[in-house]
């Protein structure tokens, strides 16, 4: 749709003409039905005396537009923007209009519980969404103070940034009016309104101010919400945050509302931070899922900072929001948490096997990308802006000393407080704190793409002692940029069935090459674990009597981060086609059982999936991924009773399960059959059972309905969907593609869902549909929102590793126009994935 798709240079352009905005004053009648509610809102702003622009407005309808007291035609508005003619130097802006729900997860989400038949709203509106709601300025740097006001049904509950300044009884409901914001960013505004159940507490923060604490969820899932260990957590990222960055918490309440078909894993609106419902556990759940909880909670703190009260003046600096909130969250939960032994294990084990695995598509860019329109920074949401920038931001932290780097923060708050920043800013106050070139650590990190590798190169003499030992970097073709790493290298000596490290040495790698002085002459261990520690970010390769070690006594290594980096550094060495898939999944299988890490148990037994699906050479693809599976099965029935190992083994099960034992023993479990100890079969565990079965075509569409209607809950019916879009039918393919790609039907998450199931099954079903994706998506991608086509895109990409679905993909792209740069990026990373998969299988010899 014209006017969408807003670009750098409109916005510059806007800015210029719209000096300042002073104020909206917002309106919302949420009274008006299902599809659509009342959106009145007044705009102070100041302009360049006689100049022209416009207001981002998605509309269904405008009732009336004025402009300084003098109406505007309503033909101003093209349903996507409002055009402003004949500015004055103060202005006031008034327009009435009607604003449409969506069932999207952008602007003001309507969901119906099923369970009670009660509605709820909330609104997620970064990157361009506020203009859903209400008419805006939807550009990061026009800061604004907002006002809103919201009708509402009388038993509803409404949150908004801001405390409530006063509730009325109304004749349709009642009217909640809010105290105006600080300066903020339209991005950041929230309301979120329904009959949400919650819980308050307080805090006392470091300046004597009570802050109010609140956590909702939907009254249906209240019961399953531990809001102490929300609130726990929360108190804990206070405290730190606080004490970090010298400054003090800056809005004036801090409400976190657990919201139906969220698309991320929260926002951090200014006072009123969203998070979706997986983190209210009806069920058990993974420690991972636990701790990655806590993590997004501390994220979003974090961004009250670095996000809200300093904002980045476009969005090629989004890094400023995302890399900083990731790193910080992880810092806390290091030094502040019950977390504290194994948060780096799971940065190492999460953040960084993203980063790296997202560094190596076509689609990488620096972290300080360039962002020309909405479209590019709508997809850069990904694992450079957040991974790999909290990575590198942990090897600046220790280039430049925390307390450094800390003190450079309290200056850059206090300067910049509710206004808007580039990264020269920030580089000027860690320059001035640290006294290190920081200006170009940034042009070598921050503003090139590229991972960079560093192979361990050692020489000994005849008594075992090292000669030499050195550290070569390299680089990937296109990205011919060495950079300096601050690291640590361990030496790891076998004691008893213990491998344990002997000695450290931290040092500074810089140039192709690296001699470590620091070595020489001591006795070779058995292992040289290179960036021991993991602070820095590069691929790395062992040496070959280290890789030996590593590959034979990975679980006896007794430092979880240890083993995290050496699990990504030969998960690295199979994605680079360097060790046979078969040996990795023999290194899975021989060691996971032994590993203490959950996130580590989950990113390995994944790694191994994608390595059963995608990377074993055809020849004998087939019997490996029946082994694997059984071999999981037995690891789940050896497993401690009740653990987290034996959970996460049984659920990796019931994906690969496949041949007629394997989904007998699906059935089993099922039915109670076979019971393990320890292992509960609760709702969500069902769910999973049945939906394995559903693969193996072992249950029918009614089967799922009839479990469906026994458990007919938001999460019942996300797992019905992907049960479903896994039997191996024809016809339940073809209402899947229907659903999803023709008539668009589901909501948000109901069809991510169902889209998860699309490609489980026998395969001869969905083949017919690689043709039908090429077909299809340049349409979705136009027509639909841009968390609607992305999940199409990238989750109906074909799953099938051959050659030929290669050929169609680049044929595919070279025929893309020039305006589809957004999809383009897409669609490659599939590509991508694809080619590299062919790769892998060709060395699996």
């Amino acid at each position: 749709m014209p006017g969408m798709n807003l670009t750098r240079a409109e916005a510059e352009k806007r800015a210029s003409v719209v000096q300042r905005v002073h104020s909206y004053t917002v309106e919302l009648d949420l009274t008006r039905g299902e599809r659509v509610f009342g959106s009145r809102t007044v705009v102070r702003f100041d302009a360049a005396a006689g100049g022209e622009t416009f207001i981002d407005a998605i509309t269904d309808t405008v009732h009336s537009i004025e402009l300084n007291g003098e109406s505007v035609p309503v033909t101003a508005a093209d349903g996507v923007r409002i055009a402003l003619p004949a500015l004055a130097e103060s202005n006031e802006l008034v327009i009435d209009a009607d604003m449409l729900y969506t069932n999207t997860g952008e602007g003001l989400h309507r969901f119906v519980d099923p369970v009670d038949g009660e509605v709820y709203l909330y609104s997620q509106f970064e990157v361009p969404d506020s203009r859903r709601v209400y008419p805006v300025f939807e550009q990061p740097d026009l800061k604004a103070e907002f006002e809103f006001i919201v009708t509402a049904p009388a038993h509803w509950v409404v949150v908004s940034n801001q405390p409530e300044t006063s509730v009325e009884e109304v004749a349709d409901g009642k009217k909640w009016a809010f105290a105006p914001t600080p300066r903020i960013s339209s991005y950041i505004t929230a309301i979120i309104a329904g009959p949400y159940a919650s819980v308050h507490s307080s805090l006392t923060n470091s300046e004597g101010r009570e802050v109010k604490l609140g956590c909702y969820a939907r009254q249906s899932l209240m019961e399953y919400l531990d809001a102490d260990e929300v609130f726990h957590i929360t108190r804990q990222g206070f405290e730190f945050f606080e004490e970090q960055f010298s400054t003090p918490y800056p809005f004036e309440k801090y409400d976190q509302l657990f919201v139906p078909e969220f698309n991320a894993g929260a926002m951090e609106n200014a006072g009123a931070v969203t998070f979706l419902e997986n983190y209210i556990f009806r069920s058990k759940v993974t420690e991972a899922i636990i701790e990655r909880r806590a993590i997004t909670i501390l994220h979003e703190l974090a961004h009250m900072w670095f996000g809200d009260l300093v904002t980045m003046k476009w969005w090629n600096d989004l890094w400023l929001n995302e890399s900083f909130a990731e790193f910080m969250s992880t810092l806390a939960a290091a030094e502040n948490t019950r977390f504290a032994p194994e948060a780096w294990a799971t940065f190492s084990a999460s953040e960084k096997t993203w980063a790296y695995n997202q560094d190596q598509l076509s689609s990488t860019h620096p972290i300080v990308a360039p962002i020309r329109d909405l479209q590019d920074v709508q997809v850069n949401f990904d694992g450079i802006t957040y991974a790999k920038g909290a990575s590198v931001l942990r090897q600046l932290v220790a280039w430049v000393g925390q307390d450094n780097f800390m003190a450079a923060l309290k200056v850059y708050f206090e300067k910049h407080a509710y206004g808007n920043t580039v990264l020269d800013d920030l580089l000027d106050e860690l320059k001035t704190t640290s006294g290190r070139d920081v200006r170009a650590w940034s042009k070598l990190w921050l503003e090139t793409a590229g991972v960079n590798t560093l192979t361990t190169e050692v020489e000994e003499a005849e008594d075992g002692t090292i000669t030499r030992l050195a550290l070569r970097q390299t680089y990937a073709e296109g990205f011919e940029t060495l950079r300096p790493h601050r690291l640590v290298i361990g030496f790891y000596n076998l004691d008893g069935e213990v491998l344990t490290r002997t000695d450290r040495l931290e040092i500074d790698v810089n140039g192709e090459v690296t001699e470590v002085p620091l070595a020489v002459g001591a006795k070779r261990p058995n292992l040289i674990l290179v960036n021991d520690e993991d602070l820095a970010y590069a691929k790395i390769r062992l040496d070959e009597r280290s890789r030996a070690t590593a590959v034979a006594h990975l679980g006896a290594i007794d430092s979880s981060v240890a083993r995290g980096v050496v699990w990504g550094s030969l998960w690295d060495t199979v994605r680079d086609a360097e060790m046979p898939a078969r040996q990795f999944v023999e290194l899975v299988l021989g060691n996971i059982g032994a590993e203490t890490n959950s996130t580590a148990v989950r990113t390995q037994l994944l790694n191994l999936e994608s390595t059963l699906r995608a990377y074993l050479n055809p020849a004998h693809a087939e019997a490996v991924r029946a082994e694997a599976a059984d071999r999981i099965w037995q690891l789940a029935q050896a497993a401690e009773a009740g653990s987290d190992n034996q959970f996460q083994l049984v659920g990796t099960f019931a994906r690969l399960a496949h041949t007629s034992d394997q989904l007998d023993a699906v059935a089993a479990l099922l039915d109670g059959a076979t019971v393990l100890e320890g292992l509960e079969i609760d709702t969500d565990l069902r769910w999973n059972l049945l939906g394995s079965l559903a693969a193996g075509g072992r249950v029918t569409a009614a089967e799922i309905d009839a479990a469906l209607a026994e458990d007919n809950t938001s999460n019942g019916q996300q797992a019905a969907a992907t049960a479903k879009a896994a039997i191996p039918t024809a016809e339940a393919k073809a209402d899947t593609w229907r659903a999803v790609v023709e008539t668009g039907e589901l909501s948000n998450i109901v069809q991510r869902s169902a889209i998860l199931g699309f490609y489980r099954g026998a395969p001869e079903f969905s083949e017919p549909y690689i043709d039908r994706y090429f077909e299809a998506i340049e349409g979705v991608w136009r027509e639909r929102s841009h968390e609607i086509s992305s999940q199409i895109i990238g989750g109906l990409f074909p799953r099938f590793y051959t050659q030929e679905v290669l050929d169609k993909a680049e044929a595919y792209l070279a025929g893309l126009p020039e305006d589809a740069a957004a999809l383009k990026r897409q669609v490659a990373e599939g590509r991508d994935s694809l080619a590299r998969a062919l790769k892998v299988q060709a060395a699996d010899r």
